[in-house]
């Protein structure tokens, strides 16, 4: 949560804004591997990354791809909006917008942010004990509707 004061005084706690992305390629889906020092650590993950200051959740997505993977990326669409207060696994509560990405380029990533990066096949993820907050099922309701 951030912690915010208004003008008038009022105090709040307001949620984070999320970008995730869902990159495709073919019958593939990248993941990466959540650095060890961060929260869900060595689990696999979608990119993404918190929204900044005076940037749109477009151009926050196809940053957050680049700083983790080095990929270049393309938005196809915004695939859904997830604002459940009490999502899997978070520790904080996000409001998160999901894009499907066409990406191009080769993976370089980036060891402060991420561990690996890999194409699974879709049909052959990972177990869902193995990925970091809520992103199996993500993943699982991205394929069910793109089938």
């Amino acid at each position: 949560m951030i912690n915010c004061t208004f003008e008038n005084g009022h105090k709040a706690s307001l949620k984070h804004v999320v970008v995730d992305a869902i990159v495709i390629n073919g019958d593939k889906i990248l993941l990466i591997k959540r650095a060890p020092h961060l929260s869900n650590g060595g689990k696999w993950a979608i990119p993404g990354g918190f929204l900044d200051r005076d940037e749109t959740c477009e151009r926050a997505v196809l940053r957050e791809l680049k700083e983790e993977t080095g990929l270049s990326g393309k938005i196809v669409e915004l695939f859904k909006i997830i604002d459940n207060p009490k999502r899997k696994n978070e520790d904080r509560q996000n409001v998160t917008f999901v894009y499907h990405i066409k990406a191009s380029g080769k993976i370089k990533i980036d060891p402060k942010e991420i561990s690996g990066a890999k194409w699974f096949d879709a049909n052959n993820l990972p177990k869902q004990e193995d990925f970091a907050f809520d992103h199996f099922e993500i993943i699982e309701s991205f394929l069910t509707s793109h089938a």
